[in-house]
């Protein structure tokens, strides 16, 4: 009898303190979400509302004007979208599967290149030629100046991804089971398309999040080496967006402050945050889907390593 109330008052302590963990969450959740739900609700303010209110939660009135004034570049913020979208995918997949061929030569003990390999992809990590240097190899030696490979080459490989994507390897997947399929006769490029890169989702996927963002949120490769309209990515062009407005607000200030109609009505505020919803909404709508192989694959890849 003694023991059943033991149990029942240890549940209740159990009970208790997971409803006080899930409510600090609960509200830790909550002022995270805070600031991005400002960022949406000023995205849909007028422009009187923010002159009058500022940033507010509870806007005096509603409105589609700053999104009229980003959605004005028409074809060229599709046409960035398009570039966008192409640079992710493409560099994504091909960093993927590089890296991942390069931490399965990494994962082989026996192999004789692998303190030399090991060695290669760290040094770039703790020392660097400088920006000045980059830009002088991708422009002068591999002649990448105003090329989509430009925006695809400098986030394609990392080292850190390449450390997660070998401690997977090695900690999830036996040897016994690669040596079984050379009894067998496959090679290794059999061994890696076949049987290792299918018990790596959960590490592609959390890497590939990761480098799928890092190439969403990328301006300055663009910013440094596309000079044509037709191949500016999306956040260069929102970048560019936000330079105008300020531009037209400061001439208008330098020129006595004689401003026209247009000036007058410029939402640079919902504006801005119009250009912030443009290049987070997708990213955001695409995070749920990842997000259990995310944190399996990062937990995989980071403690037992």
């Amino acid at each position: 009898m003694v023991t059943v109330q033991k149990r029942q008052t240890r549940r209740r302590r159990i009970s208790a303190g997971q409803f006080t963990l899930v409510g600090l969450l609960a509200i830790y959740t909550l002022f995270c979400l805070l600031p991005l739900l400002l960022v949406v609700i000023v995205s849909f303010s007028s422009k009187a509302s923010v002159d009058a209110v500022g940033c507010s939660f509870f806007p005096q009135s509603l409105s589609l004007e700053g999104y009229q004034y980003v959605l004005s570049y028409g074809s060229q913020l599709l046409n960035s979208y398009g570039v966008t979208i192409l640079v992710t995918v493409a560099g994504t997949v091909l960093g993927l599967l590089v890296m991942s061929m390069y931490a399965f030569a990494l994962s082989k003990r026996d192999f004789r290149l692998r303190r030399f390999l090991s060695l290669f992809v760290v040094i770039p990590m703790l020392f660097t030629g400088g920006q000045l240097a980059t830009y002088m190899i991708y422009t002068s030696v591999y002649n990448l100046k105003d090329s989509i490979w430009a925006l695809i080459m400098p986030l394609s490989v990392s080292t850190m991804n390449i450390v997660i994507l070998r401690t997977y390897v090695q900690s999830s997947i036996s040897e016994s089971l690669c040596e079984a399929a050379k009894i067998d006769g496959a090679g290794e490029f059999r061994i890696l398309f076949q049987i290792v890169l299918p018990l790596m989702k959960p590490a592609l996927a959390a890497v590939g999040f990761m480098m799928a963002t890092a190439y969403w949120n990328d301006w300055y490769n663009g910013l440094l080496y596309i000079t044509s309209a037709s191949k500016t990515p999306l956040q260069l062009l929102l970048v560019r967006i936000q330079n105008n407005m300020d531009f037209i607000l400061q001439s208008a200030k330098l020129s006595g402050g004689l401003l026209n109609a247009a000036q007058k009505n410029l939402p640079q505020t919902s504006a801005t945050m119009a250009v912030v919803v443009t290049v987070i909404g997708p990213i955001i709508l695409a995070y749920p889907f990842f997000q259990k192989y995310l944190v399996k694959g990062l937990t995989v890849g980071s403690v037992k390593g």
